[in-house]
């Protein structure tokens, strides 16, 4: 079965970390771009990340610039979301996708609140 797990999403305070993982099965992971999107209740998808196949090359949102590290173990055919300095403003539903968005996750609930 295709898939895409993500994980690692919870509640955490202003200024906190999270790091989000997105475990990749049934495709050849390896081969893909891979995404990070997010979307919060009543608004549309906002591009957070992404990282090519071979992890050399990686893109941010300006929202997340210097706050976010994507990265990835294509040993492990995981994606990763390192979330430092997180805002409120971070509150959202997290999602990997590949880079052509054939596949998506189930996403995984941030929310940054004191």
């Amino acid at each position: 079965e295709v898939q895409l797990v993500e994980s690692g999403g919870g509640l955490v305070q202003p200024g906190g970390s999270l790091r989000l993982s997105c475990a990749a099965s049934g495709f050849g992971f390896s081969s893909h771009g891979m995404t990070w999107v997010r979307q919060a209740p009543g608004k549309g998808l906002e591009w957070v990340s992404y990282i090519n196949s071979d992890g050399n090359s990686t893109y941010y949102g300006d929202s997340v610039k210097g706050r976010f590290t994507i990265s990835r173990d294509n040993a492990k055919n995981t994606l990763y979301l390192q979330m430092n300095s997180l805002k409120t403003e971070d509150t959202d539903m997290y999602y990997c996708a590949t880079a052509g968005g054939y596949v998506w996750g189930q996403g995984t609930q941030v929310t940054v609140s004191s």
